[in-house]
């Protein structure tokens, strides 16, 4: 049985059904939760430094200011639930990488997450953060769409 559920989340609808779902199963289980959220740096671009209309700064601390907020969604429906949960953020420009590795080092069972469901061209040039997740997992994945 899974004792220990990776729950990566992006503030998302599409994610609060992975939420739910980790939750369930992990009051179920009498397990616990990982709630992590990855907070992508600034998109620093030499041809747009002249036309800079943000803070390098002042962005990243919004965006790690999002990523609390977003395991604190996680960890209050946890308890509510009386399920226990730990909160971790990361920031990185490939949450792919950061996922695999909080997995690998909280020792999880399980992943659960969210797919956007994107197809066709969106998906080939926005590429799936979730599909590079399954490829280079080594614990079950479970994606809710």
């Amino acid at each position: 049985m899974f004792k220990t559920i990776l729950v990566p989340t992006d503030g998302s609808h599409l994610s609060d059904k992975a939420i739910a779902t980790a939750i369930e199963f992990a009051k179920f289980s009498s397990g616990k939760i990982i709630a992590l959220s990855v907070a992508e740096p600034y998109p620093f671009s030499p041809m747009a430094e002249s036309t800079m209309a943000t803070d390098p700064g002042t962005y990243e601390e919004n965006m790690l200011a999002l990523a609390q907020l977003n395991v604190k969604k996680v960890a209050d429906a946890a308890r509510d639930a009386g399920v226990p949960c730990e909160r971790l953020t990361a920031q990185a420009f490939n949450p792919d990488e950061e996922i695999i590795n909080a997995a690998e080092k909280y020792h999880c069972d399980a992943i659960f997450m969210a797919s956007h469901g994107r197809s066709g061209l969106s998906r080939l040039f926005l590429g799936s953060k979730t599909q590079r997740v399954l490829a280079h997992s080594t614990i079950p994945v479970l994606v809710l769409r």
